[in-house]
């Protein structure tokens, strides 16, 4: 079956015009403005290097002299921040040695098992960082 055909009956009803349509590309720019270049992907020279001698990270550092004095000062600090009561009270009382002699004998191990006994009798870092940062500055051990 054919579909209705469609009749003219007359003049169609004028729709209302809306608001004008904006096109959705971008104008052209105008012919008097400079082409502008992008700036480089890459700087022109290679970044400054550090310091001979001076690594960027120390933690990186090669040197056993530095490993040493960091692990020294790491341990001793573990037990200023674990055990605040008891160095605050062995500072207040002298009884640093006697109150810590078990967690110094242990950290004392840890460090001569890392850093190797011939480095570790040496130095002074281990007692170095027992008297800077357990003691408190003071000459204790």
């Amino acid at each position: 079956m054919a579909p209705p055909a469609v009749r003219n009956t007359g003049p169609q009803p004028a729709i209302p015009a809306g608001p004008p349509v904006r096109p959705l590309t971008p104008p052209a720019p105008a012919a008097s403005a400079v082409p502008v270049a992008p700036p480089p992907l890459r700087p022109a020279a290679p970044p400054p290097r550090p310091a001979v001698g001076r690594p960027v990270n120390p933690f990186l550092s090669q040197d056993p002299a530095q490993k040493a004095r960091r692990l020294a000062r790491a341990l001793i600090s573990d037990l200023a921040v674990y055990y605040p009561d008891r160095r605050k009270e062995g500072l207040a009382n002298g009884t640093l040695r006697e109150l810590f002699q078990e967690e110094i004998q242990k950290s004392w191990e840890e460090y001569t098992e890392q850093v190797g006994k011939e480095l570790a009798e040496s130095t002074s870092y281990f007692n170095d960082a027992l008297n800077e940062i357990l003691a408190g500055g003071q000459r204790v051990f």
